[in-house]
């Protein structure tokens, strides 16, 4: 009986191999081809909205530079496995692969090299957050006030006989309401609870902040383009915590205005001072008693 060719059965398998990983290319490249230009967008971007004010770049770029560098590790520790899978494998029956019980240059560098990278991730974070956490004086300062189960927005305004005091509206648990703010301005959101911890995000702003009892939390943001956003709540407040939904929509600064005046000709939406919850809010206190309990 002729023996086998060890060599064409290598070759054999080689050949397996390269259709295999040929197949499964050309898997992937179908299903990208299949992707909608919106899915496409998410996977270049990580899964991050594209940014839409002037601070949340800064946010976007740490994002995939953290997504990055975890890739790379991946592939360093995913490749030192593979290698030594392979290496130190058993070949024969009877044969013990070498047993070491350390290796004190890998030692180090498994100790140093994870320290290094808290090291800088920390550094860019810090950096990153103050950057984002930078305070000017804002053009528009609105109160924010996050009440189970919805929102109010607070804005400032003078009517037109000099009265000074907030324009205001007031979303329900049946009605989700819209924040309008100002493109091109600087805006500092001034965030208070009356109830329950809630989570104030605008996933367009790459930014979010914890609304809390007897603490007014603020940030600021310079929406650069205009357009409508999502916001949600992102703390688990109650049983309708799944309503607390918003919307945000980027208006031109006469825009901004406009809508102003139409809050106020109402006769009903004006106010000396900020209002702290909707009809339906289980809990409406006054702001001024909020900040003197702080």
């Amino acid at each position: 009986m002729p023996c086998e060719n060890p060599g064409r059965r290598r070759s054999a398998g080689s050949r397996a191999k390269r259709v295999g990983l040929a197949a499964v290319g050309a898997v992937g490249l179908a299903l990208l081809a299949g992707c909608s230009a919106e899915t496409e967008r998410q996977i270049r971007g990580l899964a991050m909205p594209e940014p839409a004010t002037e601070q949340a770049p800064a946010i976007y770029d740490l994002w995939r530079w953290a997504w990055l560098a975890a890739i790379l590790v991946g592939i360093i520790v995913w490749g030192l496995i593979g290698y030594v899978v392979v290496r130190y494998r058993r070949r024969h029956e009877d044969e013990v692969p070498v047993q070491t019980r350390y290796n004190l240059p890998l030692e180090i560098f498994y100790t140093v090299a994870p320290i290094m990278m808290v090291v800088v991730f920390f550094y860019w974070t810090l950096t990153v957050q103050n950057e984002v956490l930078d305070e000017q004086d804002p053009d528009v300062e609105l109160e924010v006030v996050g009440q189970q189960w919805s929102w109010t927005f607070n804005y400032p305004y003078t009517s037109d006989e000099g009265d000074e005091g907030y324009v205001y509206y007031s979303g329900t648990a049946s009605e989700i309401p819209t924040l309008v703010l100002p493109e091109g301005e600087r805006v500092q959101f001034n965030l208070h609870s009356p109830d329950v911890i809630h989570g104030f995000w605008v996933p367009g702003f790459l930014m979010k902040m914890d609304v809390i009892p007897g603490r007014t939390n603020n940030f600021q943001v310079v929406p650069n383009q205009e357009g409508f956003f999502k916001g949600k709540c992102t703390e688990f407040c109650g049983v309708s915590h799944s309503r607390m939904l918003f919307n945000v929509d980027v208006v031109s600064p006469e825009e901004y205005e406009a809508y102003l005046d139409e809050l106020a000709g109402t006769g009903q939406n004006f106010s000396p001072e900020p209002v702290t919850g909707g009809d339906d809010a289980d809990t409406v206190a006054g702001l001024e008693e909020e900040e003197a309990s702080q």
